[in-house]
């Protein structure tokens, strides 16, 4: 499936984070079986290790930006004593579907040592919520077992005992061999696995007829009963763009992680227009105009021919 329109009209204009950057997030990277005797070279000596109550080293953040503060980071209260076993704890209730595995849920999040509050990661200083496919493997058992049934809108610790975070496996200088390690995490979205039944396979509104609209124009297919999506917000979407006159698919990001874009003068002018009042769980079909979108002369490697308008289906799974 083409994506070079994809790049255009979202991904370079108005990416908010979907794992763009390279940056340190040691909870993406689980232990395979047997780490701790197939691969000597990823323990970290113990006598380099951060002692309890030691002073945590600069951070390795690997972004174009950290963001110095951020508000929205949480203060973490470590748990009392040791966690023998996955501890959750809901520290803000949220709403709508609970994440079952298969799901995606995109997160912020901040890890310590449990033992001493010691800090090794967070996203916030990067402003890149984090991704997770649930029941893939994908994380450290804590997370991938401690996010099933958590809601949009949901604030939510986990105390994690080591077996169930990287065991005799060390990661770093922080995260040691056999440390119970505890997350307090923001949950942004949670993303239904995709049903390929409910994929659109064409825009659901009338063709463009030459010459083509003057204006864009939409139509919601689905009308969606959540909360409105306002100027500089992170939408979370998954889209198709159709060719206007035939119908044809030029590009879909149904298939891949949801999108991440803020809503801003950033995104096509058809686009900004096109989703002005979209609510959270509504499929809207917008129709663009050359003017709207990539200009007279299209883009016809991708597949447009000049002066043809696109036909854009838009999900909005969530807003933060």
């Amino acid at each position: 499936m083409r994506r070079t329109l994809a790049i255009s009209a979202f991904i370079a204009l108005s990416l908010a984070a979907c794992g763009g950057s390279e940056t340190s997030t040691p909870v993406s990277l689980p232990p395979a079986e047997g780490a701790a005797d197939s691969a000597p070279e990823t323990t970290v000596p113990e006598d380099l290790c951060v002692p309890v109550g030691g002073e945590a080293p600069e951070p390795d953040i690997a972004a174009p930006e950290v963001l110095e503060t951020n508000p929205d980071k949480p203060e973490i209260d470590i748990p009392t004593e040791a966690p023998t076993e996955l501890d959750r704890t809901v520290l803000e209730e949220g709403s709508g579907d609970a994440a079952e595995a298969g799901d995606t849920v995109i997160v912020d999040y901040a890890g310590v040592r449990s033992s001493d509050g010691l800090p090794f990661d967070n996203s916030y200083d990067r402003g890149e919520p984090f991704p997770v496919v649930l029941g893939q493997g994908g994380v450290i058992e804590g997370w991938d077992v401690g996010l099933i049934g958590s809601q949009t809108g949901e604030r939510v610790q986990l105390d994690i005992p080591s077996a169930q975070a990287y065991g005799e496996v060390a990661r770093s200088n922080i995260i040691c061999e056999n440390e119970d390690l505890t997350f307090v995490i923001d949950v942004r979205a949670v993303v239904k696995a995709v049903d390929p039944g409910d994929v659109p396979t064409e825009p659901g509104v009338e063709l463009s007829k030459d010459p083509g609209v003057d204006d864009t124009v939409f139509e919601d297919l689905v009308v969606g009963d959540g909360e409105v999506l306002e100027i500089d917000d992170t939408a979370v979407i998954r889209y198709v763009n159709f060719r206007g006159d035939t119908g044809e698919v030029l590009e879909t990001s149904w298939d891949a992680d949801p999108l991440q874009v803020v809503y801003g003068e950033n995104l096509l002018p058809g686009l900004l227009e096109g989703m002005e009042g979209l609510a959270v769980g509504g499929r809207r079909a917008i129709t663009v105009p050359p003017e709207d979108g990539f200009g007279e002369e299209g883009s016809p490697d991708a597949g447009l021919p000049a002066g043809t308008d696109m036909i854009f289906v838009v999900e909005l799974i969530g807003k933060y």
